[in-house]
């Protein structure tokens, strides 16, 4: 969550400074403190030591032999790379190529032509003047030396045929792979590749960016790519999850062509606000109605219902519940709480089948069409009427306002089986 411009975090090539990743599991590392230290060289008072522990594989930086610091945010030892000189002479080498090779690209041949409106231009002076006057320094001239003295000298890397031997353990030991690297341990670190656990070393943790999200339909930005992850957009913009009720399929009957089969859909409140459902065919305007304050009092039927339309790739019909559902709030608490619930609702047992907390089991019947071939995907679609509690106060409203809102809903929950024999 913390907020660096691109440039910024280019210069910290990507990484954070303060957070690391567990070279085992590659988690976050978390800190962890203890008056116990184990090294030595440390003197022994009653002061906090502290050191770096993963909470999911156990793994801490103990295990590595690496001390324990006496500030929860001090400098964490990390391994460098033993080729980082020779890695960072070659960088430094290429840059300046590039930079020649960018200058022939944009350098004009000298052709006497019409529309220059002074020599600088015509020669491409410009450019240096202005690399001048902001304290960059001079491009390298593109000249028959293909080699410049200004090219920093590198040490070409040379083959070696001599290789290691391997230890006569190789051959007479077992080998114990919890002591061995696997494979994406090593790539997580490319410039040390430890052959052994004793060997991982924590990193620091890869920046992460925000991309750009748009609706399929209406095509508004769902996410923006802002900088700072905490903005109220990127909060408002992804607020309808909390909002709007979750629809799961729970179990269903084999599905044939022609014949009605039951369904149980598992409908969620997610909202901290009593909501009530109902159910209506799909509607071609699926748009809220009017908005009322809310009360104490259960929210009224605002919205007229549309009349039901056919819509394309649907192909079953649906018995839909005449009566309307209603999910008590999210309550977290209710999750671990197993003597039952509270609530005390009258529902129909034909429709409600199964209820607890803010959860509830509704039944459905479903009738493929007929002259479905086997492997067909069986889709059904309603249109889903909710309440929509804003709890934004705004300059003219201060109070928190009720709008039912309507959506169409389709699920495809299999294919068409094969005709039974009678």
């Amino acid at each position: 969550m913390e907020h660096l411009p691109s440039a910024e975090a280019k210069m910290k090539k990507n990484r954070c400074f303060t957070c690391f990743d567990c070279p085992n599991c590659f988690h976050t590392l978390s800190v962890r403190a203890t008056t116990r230290s184990l090294d030595d060289s440390q003197p022994k008072t009653s002061s906090k030591h502290y050191y770096l522990a993963c909470f999911f594989c156990r793994w801490t930086t103990r295990d590595v032999g690496i001390p324990d610091q006496v500030a929860a945010t001090g400098n964490w030892p990390v391994k460098e790379n033993p080729h980082q000189e020779l890695l960072t002479s070659f960088l430094d080498h290429y840059k300046i190529v590039a930079m020649r090779e960018r200058s022939e690209k944009e350098k004009k041949p000298f052709v006497l032509r019409r529309g220059y409106t002074s020599y600088t231009e015509k020669f491409g002076l410009t450019n240096m003047i202005a690399r001048k006057r902001a304290g960059l320094p001079s491009l390298p001239l593109a000249g028959k030396d293909i080699n410049p003295a200004n090219l920093p000298a590198i040490t070409p890397c040379v083959a070696s045929e001599t290789v290691e031997p391997l230890s006569d353990t190789f051959f007479t030991e077992p080998p114990d792979l919890t002591k061995i690297t696997t494979i994406s341990q090593r790539h997580a670190n490319p410039m040390l590749q430890a052959v052994s656990t004793s060997g991982l070393h924590p990193q620091h943790r890869h920046f992460y960016i925000k991309r750009s999200l748009r609706c399929r339909s209406c095509e508004h930005n769902v996410s923006k790519p802002e900088y700072n992850p905490g903005s109220i957009k990127f909060k408002i913009q992804l607020a309808a999850y909390y909002h709007m009720p979750e629809i799961r399929v729970m179990t269903f009957e084999p599905l044939m062509a022609g014949r009605s089969c039951e369904i149980i859909l598992k409908l969620t409140n997610p909202t901290l606000h009593l909501t009530s459902l109902q159910f209506s065919p799909p509607a071609k305007n699926n748009k809220g109605g009017s908005v009322e304050v809310v009360s104490g009092d259960p929210p009224k039927k605002s919205i007229d219902v549309p009349q039901p339309v056919v819509v394309e790739g649907v192909n079953s019909k649906i018995e839909l519940p005449i009566c309307p559902v209603v999910l008590p709030p999210r309550d977290d608490a209710a999750e671990y709480d197993d003597t039952g619930d509270t609530h005390n609702f009258q529902d129909d047992p034909k429709i409600v089948v199964w209820r607890k907390g803010n959860k509830a089991a509704v039944k459905f019947i479903i009738t493929p069409d007929d002259g479905l071939q086997p492997g067909t995907d069986v889709i059904f679609s309603f249109a889903l009427e909710y309440g929509y509690v804003n709890t934004m106060q705004t300059v003219e409203v201060k109070q928190p306002q009720r709008a039912e809102m309507q959506v169409n809903v389709f699920i495809a929950p299999g294919k068409i089986l094969g005709a039974i024999e009678e």
